[in-house]
C-alpha cells in the first residue's frame, strides 16, 4: 500500500495488522458529524462530549502538578484542554489557529475542562466534510502508531486507499438464508459502512453484523474444543468416595453448605465418568471453594492418584499448604508445597518425593510447571483463579499426566451468558452463597475532599485493634500523573498522618520474596496499615483486617472492586469498605460506585460490570487464545449470541450439511486453526 513503509509496517504488525483485511477490521472508536458536536456553550458538567474549536492559546503550567494546557474556542466559548502525560509530545503537536475535534469528560475548575481527551485534528478539507453533514470515522489512539504518523488522519488515508483500490466483493462466509433470518446485512456492505457510513444507523446495522460474526467465531470455538475433549478416553478411573474421604470430612472445621455439598457431588460424578473431567468451579470471594477442590484432591488419592494445585501466589499457595498440610495429614494423606523462593535441595527434594509418588497433593505457584517437576501418576489438575495463568503455562501442567482431571476456580462470579460462551466445553459448578456466620461488609464510597475524616476512621479501627488496607491503582508517578501512586502515598502517609503507624507497602515490581515477607508481617499483626496496589486481590487472607480504602475508585470496574471488597470481612468484627473517588467523576462512574456500595451478591455485579464495561480481560479472553472483541458487547448482543449458537449448534448436528453451511465450516475452522485457542485451560 501507498504510504505504508518498513518502519509503518513494523508498528502495523505489532498491533496485529498485517494485511489488508487486518486493517478493514480495525474499527473507528467513534465517529465526527453534525449532530454529535455540541457548541461549548451548551456542555454538561460530567458528562461525555464531542467539540470542534480552533486552537487559541497552549504552553506549559507549572504548580503542585506540571501540566500542558491548551485553550479551545469555537464561536460559542471556550474551553481548557489539560494533559499531564507526555508532555514534551503534546508541546510539539499544538500550533496557534489549528483545529481540532475534542472528545471527553466535560469537568469545571476555575472553567470548562476536559482532561487527556481523544484529539482528531481536523485539516480545511475534513473540517468542510464534518460542518457538511459526512460522519467521520475516529479510530483508536495508539501511541506507537502516533509516532509514525499513523494518527486517526493517517488510518483514514489507508482506508480511503484501500476502498478506492477494492474491485472485489469481500466474500461473505455466511449463508443467505441466515442472513435472512437474522436480518442482518451482507459482509462487504457492512465493512464498508462501518468505516464510512451514510448514516447513523448504517453504523449499527454494520456493528451488529460484525458482532454476530465475531459471536460465530467463539461459539464455533467452543464447540470444536469441547468436541475433542469428548473423544478422548482417560487411562485412570476412581471408586465410590469411601473411608479415606470420610475421615477427611470429620477434619473440616466447618459443615459444608448445601451448594458446596451439591457442587462437589457434580465434581465426584465427572471424576467417575471415562473421559476427562473438565469442570469450572465459580462462586463468590469467600464462599469456600478451596474446601471443595481440596477434597475432591482427597477422592484422587484415595484412589492412588496424585493432584498438583497451582495457585496464582506463592502467598496464596503458601496460605493452602498451611491450612490442610496438618488435616490431610491427619487421615495419611501426604502433601507437599513447591514456591520459586525454595531453595535448590528444598525444590530437589519435594520434586522427588513427588516423582516417587510419596506426595499425593502438590500445591505451589507456576513452579509446577518446570521440566524437573514430575509426577508418578497425575490424575488431577486444579488451577486456582485460572485467568490469572496463560495459555501455556496451563497445557505444560495438564502435560505432566495422561489425560488428567481438570478443574478449574474462579472468584470472579461470571454470568451466564458469558459462562455459555467462554466456557461452553466445560462443566460448570456454581457456589452463590456465602458460608454462614460471614458479617456483611458496610461498604460506601466518598470524595477525595473527605480524605481527612477517613484517615481519622482508619486510625479509630487501629486503636480498636483492627488492621487496614489502602490500595491505590499505580505503583509510581512515571504511569500518570493524573492519579495517586503507592509509592508516593507510603512516603508521603509514613512521614505524615500516619507516621505512629506501622506501614506496609507492596506491588507488582518488588521480588516475590519481599512481597510475601510483608504479606507475612501483615498477616501476624506487625503492620497496621498495608498500601498496596491490586496485586492484595487475590491470595490473602487476613481475618485481622477490618478496613480497605481504594483510592481513585472511579478507575475500577465493578467485579474487581467486588474482588478488592473480599480481602475483609474474613473475622468476627464488623469491616467497612470505603471507595474514595475524584473528581471530576463522569455518570457512568458515579452510577458504578452507587450500584457497588448498595449491592453485595458477586453475580448481580458480575452482570452489571458486562453491562457496564464490557467483558474487557475480566474473563481472561486473550488469554484463552480468542480474538478480542471489536464489535461485540455481551451485555447488548445476547439475541445474536442466541442466533450464532444456533447456527453452530446446525454446523455440528449429524445431518447432511448443503455447500452454503459447508462453506462457513470450511471458513471457522481455518480461522480457528490460525488461532492457539483454548478454553477453559484443558
Amino acid at each position: 500500500m501507498k504510504g505504508v513503509g518498513p518502519a509503518r509496517a513494523a508498528v502495523l504488525a505489532e498491533h496485529g495488522l498485517t494485511t489488508v483485511y487486518d486493517l478493514l477490521q480495525y474499527y473507528p472508536r467513534h465517529y465526527l458529524d453534525r449532530t454529535s458536536v455540541t457548541p461549548i456553550r451548551n456542555l454538561k458538567i460530567n458528562a461525555s462530549a464531542t467539540i470542534i474549536g480552533q486552537v487559541r492559546a497552549h504552553g506549559m503550567l507549572f504548580g503542585k502538578k506540571k501540566r500542558y494546557e491548551v485553550m479551545l474556542e469555537d464561536p460559542t466559548g471556550a474551553i481548557m484542554l489539560l494533559f499531564f502525560g507526555g508532555l514534551r509530545f503534546w508541546e510539539k503537536t499544538f500550533k496557534k489557529g489549528q483545529v481540532y475535534a475534542a472528545t471527553g469528560l466535560v469537568g469545571y475548575f476555575l472553567g470548562l475542562q476536559m482532561v487527556h481527551p481523544d484529539l482528531e485534528r481536523l485539516d480545511d478539507e475534513s473540517d468542510k466534510m464534518v460542518h457538511a453533514g459526512r460522519i467521520i470515522p475516529v479510530y483508536p489512539q495508539r501511541s506507537e502508531l502516533t509516532k509514525v504518523g499513523l494518527t486517526s488522519k493517517g488510518i483514514r488515508k489507508l482506508t480511503t486507499q484501500i476502498f478506492g483500490m477494492l474491485s472485489e466483493t469481500i466474500p461473505d462466509p455466511l449463508p443467505p438464508a441466515e442472513l435472512s433470518r437474522c436480518k442482518l446485512p451482507g459482509l462487504h456492505a457492512s465493512v464498508t459502512h462501518i468505516h464510512y457510513p451514510e448514516t447513523r444507523e448504517q453504523i449499527e446495522q454494520s456493528r451488529r453484523r460484525l458482532a454476530f460474526d465475531e459471536l460465530l467465531q467463539l461459539q464455533y470455538y467452543v464447540f470444536r474444543s469441547k468436541g475433542a475433549k469428548d473423544v478422548i478416553v482417560k487411562g485412570h478411573s476412581y471408586a465410590e468416595p469411601g473411608a479415606l474421604v470420610r475421615r477427611f470430612g470429620k477434619e473440616i472445621p466447618f459443615v459444608l453448605t448445601d451448594e458446596q455439598k451439591i457442587a462437589l457431588r457434580e465434581i465426584v460424578a465427572d471424576l467417575r465418568q471415562p473421559r476427562p473431567m473438565s469442570r469450572l468451579l465459580h462462586g463468590e470471594v469467600g464462599s469456600g471453594k478451596t474446601v471443595v477442590a481440596v477434597t475432591a484432591a482427597v477422592v484422587a488419592a484415595e484412589n492412588n492418584l496424585q493432584c498438583a494445585f497451582m495457585a496464582p501466589t506463592e502467598i496464596l499457595a503458601e496460605q493452602h499448604y498451611r491450612t490442610w498440610h496438618d488435616r490431610l495429614a491427619n487421615v495419611g494423606v501426604e502433601s507437599g508445597l513447591l514456591l520459586s523462593k525454595l531453595r535448590p535441595k528444598q525444590k530437589t527434594a519435594v520434586a522427588e518425593a513427588c516423582a516417587r509418588g510419596d506426595i499425593s497433593i502438590l500445591f505451589g505457584t507456576h513452579a509446577l510447571i518446570y521440566d524437573y517437576v514430575q509426577f508418578a501418576r497425575l490424575g488431577l489438575v486444579v488451577i486456582d483463579e485460572q485467568h490469572r495463568f496463560g495459555v501455556e503455562q496451563r497445557g505444560k501442567l495438564y502435560a505432566k499426566g495422561d489425560s488428567p482431571d481438570l478443574l478449574i476456580m474462579t472468584a470472579t462470579p461470571i454470568p451466564r451468558t458469558l459462562a455459555l460462551t467462554l466456557y461452553g466445553d466445560l462443566s460448570i459448578s456454581t457456589i452463590a452463597g456465602l458460608p454462614p456466620g460471614r458479617l456483611p461488609i458496610r461498604t460506601v464510597w466518598r470524595t477525595a475532599d473527605t480524605r481527612d475524616k477517613i484517615y481519622q476512621f482508619v486510625e479509630d479501627e487501629i486503636k480498636a485493634g483492627g488492621q487496614a488496607y489502602i490500595v491505590y491503582p499505580l505503583i509510581d508517578k512515571t504511569e500518570n500523573q493524573e492519579l495517586e501512586s503507592v509509592e508516593e502515598a507510603f512516603e508521603q502517609l509514613s512521614q505524615g498522618r500516619f507516621k505512629s503507624y506501622r506501614l506496609g507497602l507492596i506491588h507488582g515490581r518488588l521480588a516475590a520474596d519481599k512481597r510475601d515477607a510483608t504479606l507475612e508481617q501483615f498477616r501476624d499483626k506487625k503492620i497496621d496499615i498495608l498500601l498496596s496496589t491490586t496485586v492484595v486481590e487475590v491470595g490473602i487472607d487476613n481475618p485481622n483486617a477490618t478496613i480497605m480504602l481504594i483510592e481513585h475508585a472511579e478507575r475500577f470496574g465493578l467485579a474487581q472492586l467486588h474482588q478488592l471488597r473480599g480481602r475483609v470481612g474474613r473475622g468476627p468484627r464488623k469491616s467497612t469498605v470505603v471507595a474514595v473517588a475524584h473528581p471530576p467523576l463522569s455518570e457512568l462512574a458515579e452510577q458504578r460506585l452507587e450500584f457497588f456500595a448498595a449491592h453485595f451478591n458477586g453475580f448481580e455485579i458480575a452482570e452489571a460490570d458486562l453491562m457496564l464495561r464490557g467483558p474487557g480481560e475480566v474473563y481472561g479472553i486473550r488469554q484463552a487464545g480468542l480474538p478480542e472483541l471489536r464489535a461485540a458487547n455481551f451485555a447488548t448482543d445476547k439475541d445474536l449470541l442466541d442466533s450464532a449458537r444456533g447456527v453452530v449448534e446446525k454446523l455440528f448436528s449429524t445431518g447432511t450439511l448443503d455447500g452454503a453451511y459447508k462453506n462457513l465450516v470450511n471458513y471457522l475452522e481455518t480461522t480457528a486453526q490460525g488461532r492457539d485457542v483454548h478454553l477453559g485451560g484443558g
